[in-house]
């Protein structure tokens, strides 16, 4: 069995005639947690969704635990997709449905489970993400930073190989934000499972990850460790990890003559 549970290898990806990602060379080991950062809209959900299986690479190689995803029939998909979990955004959470029964939901829909064991499992992801005591709240009675954790407890409900995440961070409060960073990085290790973290948060992701990918305009530009990245003087990374205005990525909009736009232009 291979250290990598993704491979990625001259991957290129378009929507019709718009090419998204370019050349693409990553590689994600058992057990690791791994950030993709950039801009928006420079490809990294589009990415994520493709080692999901949700698109097919365009060309090149996307392997997910030796499979190559661009080959996969749906059925294989579907089996695939029962070995791992996906935290979106904003938790994305049954609103119809308490905090046990979201959580209880992929054991009864993939397993044959008694219910008495499913109830003890629910109790133990829920105990691992510190909400075994809200497990009779609705979703509209948590708190942002809550209805995440639940996400994560339902993500995790089948112990996954892998678990991706779009924007964990996005809306927390920094309280919020530190515990659900401490989760990711205690959980990977815990199950000893791979996160995939697409994220704008440099400085807490940089407290958790082992690797950092920074993608812009379809293109991995920069890699390495926390510290590598910390120390990197390329252009790019350093304008990303300090939030500078003036850099590689401009502040300003392509326009035209601002004198002339305000007619006075001689």
């Amino acid at each position: 069995m291979s250290d990598n549970l993704i491979a990625i290898k001259d991957l290129s990806f378009s929507y019709g005639q718009r090419l998204v990602l370019k050349g693409i060379n990553l590689t994600a080991r058992r057990g690791q947690v791994i950030a993709i950062m950039g801009n928006s809209g420079c490809g990294k959900t589009t990415l994520l969704r493709l080692i999901g299986g949700a698109m097919k690479p365009t060309s090149g190689s996307l392997k997910v635990d030796g499979i190559e995803m661009g080959q996969i029939d749906q059925v294989s998909l579907y089996q695939l997709r029962r070995r791992m979990g996906m935290l979106f955004q904003f938790g994305a959470l049954f609103t119809d449905m308490s905090v046990f029964e979201n959580v209880a939901f992929q054991l009864r829909e993939h397993t044959d489970l008694p219910e008495a064991m499913i109830r003890d499992l629910v109790f133990m992801k829920l105990n691992a993400v510190g909400l075994r005591g809200a497990h009779e709240l609705m979703p509209s009675e948590l708190s942002g930073g809550m209805a995440r954790r639940v996400a994560l407890a339902r993500s995790i409900s089948l112990d996954p190989m892998l678990i991706l995440y779009d924007e964990p961070f996005a809306g927390l409060d920094p309280i919020s934000l530190g515990v659900t960073g401490n989760l990711i990085r205690r959980l990977t290790d815990t199950l000893g499972m791979t996160s995939i973290v697409v994220t704008h948060d440099v400085q807490e992701s940089l407290k958790m990850v082992d690797y950092v990918y920074f993608v812009s305009e379809g293109v991995i530009v920069a890699e390495g460790t926390p510290a590598e990245i910390k120390a990197s003087q390329l252009p790019y990374v350093h304008q990303f990890v300090h939030g500078e205005e003036n850099g590689p990525v401009p502040f300003h909009f392509p326009a035209a003559d601002y004198a002339a736009d305000l007619g006075l232009a001689a």
